[in-house]
C-alpha cells in the first residue's frame, strides 16, 4: 500500500485517486439512505447530471491550466441557452437546424472577446471576465425584458439533452464523452496541449521559446465560452426552454471540480481524468446534500472553502519552488 502511495504522488495522480476513493465513498454513504443509490438507472440519472457541469468544468480547466480564471461562465451558459431558443422563434422551422450552433456560436463570442481582454489587453482574467459576465447578463436582460423568454426548445435540443439514443447512455453523457475525448487529444497530442501547459508553468519562458502565448490564451478562452454555451442549450432542451440565471449554478462547482481533480489552480499541471473525477464527485455530493436537505447556501460555502484550501496548498507550493 505504501508503495502505490508512494507511485500515486510521484505520477501527481494523487487528487484523482482521493477523489475517486470519495466518490465511491459517498455511493456508500447515499445507499444507507436508499437501495436506489447503487441501481443502475440512478447511476445513469447523475452521469447525465454530471454531463452538464462535465462539459462547463471542460472549458474551466482549458483556463485553470493557463493560470487564469473564466468568472463569466454564468451568463454565458444563459447567453447559449436563451440565444438557442431564440434563433428558433426568429428563423421558423428553418430556425431549427441552426439553434444549436447559433448558441454555441454567440458563448463563443463571448470567449473571443474574453480571450482579447487577457491576451492582448493584457487585463486579469478574474477582472475582465467579471465584467464580460455582466455585459452577457445587461444583454440577456435587454434581449428578455427581464421576464423568462418565451422561446421554447427545438425537438433536437430537448432529444441531445434528455434522450437515450444508443444502448441506453444517456445522449448527454455521450456528448460529454466527445468534448472530453476530443480535450485529451488537444491537450497530450497537439503542440496547441504543451504550449497550454508551458503558458501555465512560466508565460515568459513558453513566450521566449515561441510559443505565441496570446494566440494560446485566445484559443482557450473561446472554447471556454463555447462550452458554457454548449451547457445552455443542454439544459434549455432539458427543461424545455430557457430561463434568467441559468448558469449561476455552474461557475463555483466547475472550478471546483476542476481543483478537486489535482489541476493546479495556478496553472500549469492537471490531468483531465482527474477534472472526469471531481465532476462525479461533486454531483454525487450535490445528490447527497440535496437528499439530507442541506440548504443552497451552506454548499456555496463547501465549494468555496474547497477552492480555498486547495489554492493555499498550492500556492504555498509554487512558492517553496521558485
Amino acid at each position: 500500500m505504501s508503495n502505490l502511495i508512494v507511485r500515486l504522488r510521484k505520477s501527481g495522480q494523487m487528487p484523482v485517486a482521493a477523489a475517486a476513493l470519495c466518490s465511491v465513498g459517498l455511493l456508500l454513504l447515499g445507499s444507507l439512505y436508499s437501495s436506489n443509490f447503487l441501481s443502475a438507472d440512478y447511476l445513469l440519472l447523475q452521469l447525465q447530471i454530471a454531463s452538464f457541469l462535465g462539459v462547463v468544468a471542460t472549458g474551466a480547466m482549458l483556463v485553470i491550466l493557463l493560470g487564469g480564471i473564466d468568472l463569466s461562465v454564468p451568463w454565458v451558459v444563459t447567453v447559449g441557452g436563451v440565444m438557442s431558443a431564440a434563433a428558433a422563434g426568429w428563423w421558423g422551422g428553418a430556425g431549427a437546424n441552426f439553434a444549436i450552433p447559433f448558441g454555441i456560436a454567440c458563448g463563443a463570442l463571448f470567449g473571443l472577446v474574453n480571450g482579447i481582454g487577457v491576451a492582448y489587453l493584457r487585463v486579469p482574467s478574474m477582472i475582465f471576465t467579471l465584467g464580460v459576465n455582466a455585459v452577457a447578463q445587461g444583454l440577456v436582460v435587454v434581449r428578455t425584458g427581464g421576464f423568462a423568454p418565451q422561446d421554447r426548445a427545438t425537438p433536437a435540443m430537448h432529444l441531445i439533452a434528455t434522450g437515450r439514443s444508443f444502448l441506453g447512455i444517456p445522449n448527454a453523457l455521450l456528448v460529454w464523452i466527445v468534448i472530453g475525448s476530443a480535450t485529451v487529444f488537444l491537450l497530450h497530442r497537439t503542440m496547441m496541449g504543451r504550449a497550454i501547459y508551458a503558458v501555465g508553468n512560466r508565460e515568459r519562458a513558453a513566450y521566449l521559446s515561441g510559443v505565441d502565448t496570446r494566440r494560446v490564451t485566445l484559443l482557450c478562452f473561446v472554447i471556454a465560452g463555447a462550452c458554457s454555451a454548449a451547457v445552455g442549450v443542454l439544459l434549455t432542451g432539458y427543461s424545455t426552454k430557457a430561463y434568467q440565471a441559468m448558469g449561476e449554478a455552474y461557475l463555483l462547482p466547475a472550478i471546483t471540480a476542476v481543483v478537486l481533480g489535482g489541476t493546479n489552480i495556478l496553472g500549469g499541471r492537471g490531468s483531465y481524468l482527474g477534472t472526469v473525477v471531481g465532476v462525479i464527485l461533486i454531483t454525487l455530493l450535490q445528490s447527497i446534500l440535496s437528499v439530507i436537505q442541506i440548504p443552497d447556501m451552506v454548499r456555496q460555502v463547501i465549494y468555496g472553502g474547497i477552492i480555498i484550501v486547495m489554492l493555499l496548498i498550492y500556492g504555498r507550493g509554487r512558492r517553496m519552488t521558485e
